[in-house]
């Protein structure tokens, strides 16, 4: 067997086990740039597998889908043990409204078969001769006053929208410390997925004993220049566990019970930053 179809054939066996074990993929839009720009990556579960295609979940975020425009490139991932496998693909378009798949499952994305796939290395697990991606920095504090968060979010609302008319991307120096609630310890992370109920943070190990400390904190995650400002919310972090390099990964989820106003600010802030990408680096269409 030729060597580049064995590694598409093991290749697909990897994805029959992450359909099977009902895991997922993390997608994010392609862009063809040496701007490290930051990218907001989506874990997506795999619903189905074809010959040419696959059908995920539409990207979410806090139950709300986040839509992606036909012929869209991607760059996506999944996992397999310690091995990371990257690729490039693009949203397939329904002819006619007609899909392949089962009724029961035809309200999902359809993406293209990879023609290529390439293992990550532990170092930069982010990172393939094809494809970068730069997952966005967070910083985290321990919310000490839930109560406080109503304000921080008013305030947060109104800075982002005076940056916005004046065009400006804000300095960490120009952040008005109203967008602040009442918080304890600090800690940074990277933003590492975003899905339905929550988000996927990954704490250096110099920093996961503080980041174990508490449950309800504060993110301010930061795509800017795309955005103007970091995006400020309240997560509650429902597990963790140690990676292979001692780095702490937390699945977050949104906690919008203290100001439930807040949940449309965030969902329009995504939005604004899936449309601006797309109009910044609008993907090539595959041949």
């Amino acid at each position: 067997m030729p060597a580049n179809r064995s590694r598409t054939e093991r290749y697909r066996d990897g994805l029959q086990q992450v359909l099977e074990r009902g895991g997922a993929l993390e997608v994010s839009f392609a862009h063809d740039t040496s701007e490290a720009l930051p990218d907001m990556v989506w874990r997506v579960r795999l619903l189905g597998l074809g010959e040419d295609e696959m059908l995920v979940e539409h990207p979410c975020a806090a139950g709300k889908s986040v839509p992606i425009p036909e012929d869209c490139e991607l760059v996506g991932a999944f996992v397999i043990g310690q091995n990371r496998w990257m690729f490039r693909t693009r949203v397939l378009a329904n002819a006619k409204g007609k899909t392949p798949w089962p009724a029961g499952m035809g309200g999902g994305l359809r993406i293209a078969m990879p023609e290529k796939v390439e293992r990550c290395s532990r170092r930069e697990h982010q990172r393939v001769s094809m494809a970068e991606v730069h997952v966005p920095h967070t910083d985290c504090w321990h919310l000490t006053e839930p109560s406080s968060v109503v304000s921080a979010e008013a305030a947060t609302r109104a800075q982002m929208t005076d940056f916005e008319k004046r065009g400006v991307v804000a300095n960490d120096n120009e952040l008005s410390p109203l967008t602040m609630p009442v918080v304890g310890l600090r800690y940074g992370a990277r933003l590492m997925n975003v899905g339905s109920g929550g988000v996927g943070l990954l704490v250096p190990k110099s920093d996961s004993s503080p980041a174990q400390r508490a449950k309800l904190i504060w993110m301010r995650v930061d795509l800017r220049p795309v955005l103007p400002m970091p995006i400020g919310m309240v997560g509650k972090v429902v597990h963790a566990h140690l990676e292979s390099t001692q780095d702490l990964y937390l699945g977050v989820s949104f906690e919008f019970a203290f100001n439930v106003s807040h949940r449309a600010f965030v969902l329009e802030q995504i939005e604004k930053y899936m449309q601006r990408l797309q109009t910044r680096h609008a993907p090539k269409k595959a041949a």
